[in-house]
């Protein structure tokens, strides 16, 4: 028989570490669904990056903090593909300011976006997901690197870690996976806004490896986390080249 193809929701697809991962399933075969927030261009391209390689993708609007617009999201990948496989929650915001300075309106959109997304979306994912399927959340290492200014970001990436451990207990018998990702410093569009030369090189000399991260070796994880790696669960994955 044949097996059915494996389908993933990538939420912030258009851009960054979850563009490249929706082009990284796509090459493993996955049938991809892109969410983007607002940026329909990117959204698109992302698409055509992948059809053009004969792969196959769709992409769809949705606020992942709107839970209405996050079933209807699930609901189109249902609709159009038969099923769900695998969820890979990108989407996130990261203003800066120190505690002190931070605006509490801010601090709302952070935690809205970051935290209120993570658990929207991961219900969804926890009532639809078929067996065999994994749900990957993307992290920061920011909490380990306890650098100033992270404050709220630092906040709301914890309460992603906390969602993802205590969730991969409640899937119990369901064979899924729940796992979390926490890059460092990735060479990522969200990375170097309002950066100067003088940080971003001081920065990308931390890890032993001397560098920055790339897009490309963050989704390396994912695909891992979300395919052959059945005996992963329940982990927060430090993917920062070795800075902490």
């Amino acid at each position: 028989m044949d097996t059915p193809q494996r389908v993933a929701i990538i939420t912030g697809g258009s851009r960054g570490i979850g563009r490249e991962s929706a082009e990284r399933l796509a090459t493993d075969g996955y049938a991809v669904v892109v969410n983007y927030a607002g940026n329909k261009a990117d959204a698109d391209s992302t698409v055509a990056a992948i059809t053009a390689k004969g792969g196959d993708a769709i992409a769809v609007q949705a606020d992942v903090a709107d839970e209405t617009a996050v079933a209807a999201l699930f609901d189109t990948a249902e609709r159009t593909y038969g099923g769900i496989d695998v969820v890979v929650h990108a989407a996130g915001i990261m203003p800066v300011s120190p505690l002190v300075d931070l605006d509490l309106d801010l601090l709302d959109r952070i935690i809205r976006t970051n935290l209120r997304g993570t658990f929207v979306v991961n219900q969804q994912a926890a009532r639809r997901l078929r067996p065999g399927g994994a749900i990957v959340n993307v992290s920061s290492s920011i909490s380990r690197f306890a650098r100033p200014g992270y404050t709220a970001y630092a906040a709301s990436k914890g309460g992603v870690e906390a969602i993802t451990l205590i969730l991969a207990r409640e899937l119990r018998g369901r064979d899924i996976t729940v796992n979390v990702v926490a890059p460092g410093p990735t060479a990522t569009g969200l990375f170097f806004d309002g950066k100067d030369e003088a940080t971003v090189s001081r920065i990308a000399a931390e890890p032993p490896l001397e560098r920055l991260g790339t897009p490309q070796d963050i989704a390396e994880i994912i695909a891992f986390l979300a395919g052959p790696a059945r005996w992963i669960n329940g982990q927060v994955l430090y993917a920062n080249g070795g800075a902490i």
